[in-house]
């Protein structure tokens, strides 16, 4: 998930929290009486003779209406959906800004070039890395030996994979996330002739 989904995400919840937060404290006020009785008394049902002449009068438009509506909100909802998946993924990450020129790398090469290094050890099986952030984070997904002790794997990451990225984003420091799921080691496969 990028930040700008998760940034989105916060304000949706947060704006949702309140919209429910204010319609629970009205219905809590007018079932304790809190409104005029003239316009919200308690001892009266929400859906009463003036709801149902409403929609009995503006039928059929009215679901048409309640129709539209729930698509834009299924639409909306599937938009939500997708986002959900984005990642701050850069294409080009510029290492060198000066007098002489600029650096850049791809970051897609940057990408697979980590996933090398990671699938050097022989401990693992399978690696994936990704940059993401404006200030590149590395994330790497990793299947791993589970007969290999994770003080191998991770002495493996600290002092191969991430020292070659940080020597090539120039950086002292490159934050990083690995997850390592375990598998069992492959048989040994039997040939017979």
């Amino acid at each position: 998930m990028s930040r700008k989904t998760g940034r989105g995400n916060r304000w949706g919840l947060a704006l949702v929290g309140l919209a429910l937060t204010l319609l629970g404290g009205s219905a809590l006020a007018r079932g304790l009486g809190a409104f005029s009785p003239d316009w919200a008394s308690a001892r009266t049902t929400l859906v009463d003779g003036n709801v149902v002449t409403f929609f009995t009068r503006t039928s059929p438009w009215i679901w048409w209406l309640i129709a539209l509506a729930a698509l834009v909100v299924a639409v909306l909802a599937l938009r939500w959906l997708l986002v959900q998946g984005r990642r701050d993924a850069r294409h080009v990450l510029r290492i060198e800004d000066g007098p002489t020129g600029v650096t850049e790398v791809s970051e897609s090469g940057m990408a697979h070039a980590v996933a090398a290094d990671v699938e050097s050890s022989p401990a693992v099986f399978h690696a994936a890395a990704h940059l993401v952030g404006p200030r590149p984070e590395v994330r790497l997904r990793v299947v791993a030996d589970e007969s290999v002790p994770m003080g191998e794997l991770s002495r493996h990451l600290s002092t191969v994979a991430l020292p070659h990225v940080r020597d090539a984003l120039d950086r002292d420091r490159v934050p990083a996330v690995a997850r390592v799921s375990l598998e069992p080691s492959p048989s040994p496969h039997r040939v017979v002739r």
